[in-house]
């Protein structure tokens, strides 16, 4: 029986998660779950699957949840530090989805137990890459991939041939905006934005498909992932969403692994990896799909994009720097109080105004994202005044 714990249990991941562990209670234990403030979901995945503990980010939460599990057997507790110590309880394998910086040092905690962590927290990556990848080397960790373009990626790599790969082509469906000329795309309304045409996805992600800074910030990610150079990653637009991803070797094969939209596909390769399980979902249909239609990203009309290319490629804290100010200025876009073009061109200013030393730590991640949060939401006030 496989230990678990879930990091972002009441999030869109951790849910899908829990759906394929209830599945088969049998094959997995839980030891952990975690979440912000969700008290009442919460508390009914931990009764469900007979939780050893459940912790609440928020300490001010913690009454109501030993309230809610009083009658039963699981430990409560509150707090970040409470967080990060479910992370260590030593589950054979770990599904790290809490969103945003507040997920960095739990996942880091994960990675030191020396197990299995399944990497769904994009900060982890983007923000503090070669951090979490030398505490990855040192503790002998495995790391999945769960997002889907990772995860296939995942899945089409030949063991005895990472030397041998050309390139990485992350697929992108391109948003609901990939027709749009600029002008159209200055009336976006936050509405239009969290309508993926594809996915269902909560309202961050979904706007950043639509500016297509997801997909940079997945290219940043497989690059720390995947033994590859920046100039061997790239994207090609697939509206379909059926091929997650593709990987060309030298001899000139190209992999690719297909796929209906669903989170569950992924999160049952990882959960199960690295033998295979099954899943609920709907199976996919190539002659009901018809065809599969590609193109190259537009990089003028989702400048975002080439932003998130350039920092990759300059390195040091710039992919930090980065992702800090798109979650400032996304935050904004959906409180209306700045335009849809305007989320890059805030990221861009905040990249050209803070250029610090690249990041030796955790400390140093967290102290460039909180600098760069700070100069971008400088630059929101000044739109909105």
């Amino acid at each position: 029986m496989k230990t678990i714990t879930i990091l972002g249990a009441t999030g869109s991941v951790g849910t899908s998660t829990l759906d394929l562990i209830e599945r088969e209670p049998d094959a997995y234990r839980v030891l952990a779950l975690t979440a912000n403030c969700d008290v009442g979901k919460l508390a009914d995945a931990a009764r469900r699957t007979g939780a050893r503990r459940a912790v609440v980010a928020d300490e001010s939460c913690l009454p109501a949840l030993r309230e809610a599990l009083g009658d039963t057997d699981t430990e409560c507790a509150g707090g970040a530090d409470a967080v990060c110590e479910a992370a260590r309880m030593g589950a054979d394998w770990t599904m790290a989805a809490i969103v945003g910086t507040a997920g960095l040092k739990p996942v880091l905690a994960a990675i030191e137990g020396g197990k299995a962590v399944a990497l769904a927290n994009k900060e982890s990556l983007v923000s503090a890459g070669n951090v979490m990848t030398g505490a990855v080397a040192r503790h002998g960790v495995t790391l999945l991939p769960v997002d889907s373009e990772h995860n296939a990626v995942f899945q089409c790599l030949e063991p005895g041939n990472a030397d041998k790969i050309a390139r990485i082509i992350l697929t992108a469906s391109g948003g609901p905006f990939r027709e749009r000329s600029l002008d159209e795309m200055r009336a976006i309304t936050p509405a239009q934005a969290v309508a993926h045409p594809n996915w269902s996805m909560g309202a961050k992600i979904s706007v950043d498909s639509a500016t297509m800074m997801n997909k940079g910030l997945e290219l940043i990610e497989a690059f720390h992932l995947f033994p590859v150079d920046a100039d061997q990653l790239d994207v090609l637009v697939h509206r379909q969403s059926v091929i997650h991803s593709l990987v060309e070797y030298v001899d000139g094969s190209l992999l690719a692994q297909l796929g209906a939209p669903d989170m569950r596909v992924p999160i049952a390769h990882a959960l199960a990896w690295p033998r295979r399980m099954e899943t609920p979902c709907q199976r996919l249909d190539l002659a009901t799909v018809g065809r599969l239609d590609f193109e190259a990203p537009d990089y003028a009309r989702f400048p975002c994009l080439k932003l998130a290319r350039e920092a990759l490629a300059a390195g040091g804290a710039r992919p930090a720097i980065l992702n800090a100010a798109n979650e400032i200025a996304v935050a904004a876009f959906l409180k209306g109080q700045v335009g849809f073009l305007e989320i890059a061109a805030i990221v861009s200013d905040t990249l050209e105004r803070y250029d610090p030393a690249a990041p030796d730590s955790l400390d140093d991640v967290l102290a460039i994202d909180g600098q760069a949060r700070q100069i971008a939401g400088e630059r929101v006030k000044d739109c909105i005044a």
